[in-house]
């Protein structure tokens, strides 16, 4: 058994610090990093990027909505032209940071509201889509596995890699828990690294009435903005580790 850890990074803004970038490099295989549109400046971004490449640990291009105040978790409706322009423009500019540290960028992965509202909007999907189409490398789409989103993608050519979250309460239907409602975030790192292993080995979550939920993941991200994350990337890393899972980015490096 085989599944990528991955971790949203490069989060800093000037002198306000988002999570431990440095340390939570040293557990996952796959880094997120942003792109200055919600969150990161160019400084913070560079640094992370020389981390990730120092450690080994892949890249992706953390694409968000131009949200600095709202942290890109406050869904928005601009239109197809500047949703497509926006996404190649983050992903430029990741990729020519990453250039210079020694690193390349491998994947994209979309923030927050986006993240979540493509994964079942199709008209905005339709825009990201786009955008990763005339970007033309043929990088991979991580997506919220479940969700309309694949499909979509995957008929339009792109290869797609499916996510599930260590750290988020899931829904019956597989969406995840609105971060507005209490208990969408869970806290527990023995908790959560028992909810991974058995998502790894038997493609289940326990979703928050009880029910199971089918998940069919390659990439598991635990958020390096929750409190205790390094704790949960930990318990998650040592937990799937000691079961025999081979932790591997999915795409290049470590």
């Amino acid at each position: 058994m085989r599944i990528d850890l991955n971790s949203d990074l490069g989060e800093h803004y000037g002198a306000w610090r988002m999570g431990d970038d440095e340390t939570m490099l040293g557990i996952v295989t796959s880094a997120n990093v942003a792109c200055g549109f919600h969150a990161g400046d160019p400084l913070a971004i560079r640094g992370t990027l020389r981390s990730a490449a120092e450690q080994g640990v892949s890249v992706g291009a953390h694409v968000g909505y131009p949200d600095l105040v709202g942290f890109g978790r406050r869904p928005l409706n601009p239109t197809n032209a500047e949703l497509e322009a926006d996404v190649l423009y983050q992903i430029g500019a990741l990729r020519s940071l990453a250039r210079a540290e020694g690193t390349e960028v491998r994947y994209v992965k979309p923030h927050g509201a986006l993240y979540n509202t493509i994964a079942h909007d199709e008209r905005q999907a339709a825009a990201v889509i786009a955008a990763m189409r005339a970007e033309g490398s043929g990088l991979p789409l991580v997506c919220l596995a479940g969700t309309p989103i694949v499909a979509q993608a995957e008929a339009a050519g792109l290869t797609v890699v499916l996510e599930a979250f260590a750290d988020r309460a899931y829904e019956p239907n597989g969406a995840l828990v609105s971060r507005r409602e209490p208990g969408s975030v869970l806290h527990d790192p023995a908790e959560v690294a028992e909810r991974m292993l058995r998502l790894v080995q038997e493609g289940r979550i326990t979703a928050r009435d009880g029910s199971d939920v089918e998940v069919r993941a390659q990439s598991i991200c635990v958020h390096g903005d929750s409190a205790g994350a390094v704790q949960m990337a930990v318990a998650v890393r040592d937990r799937l580790r000691g079961a025999g899972v081979e932790l591997a980015a999915f795409a290049g490096a470590r």
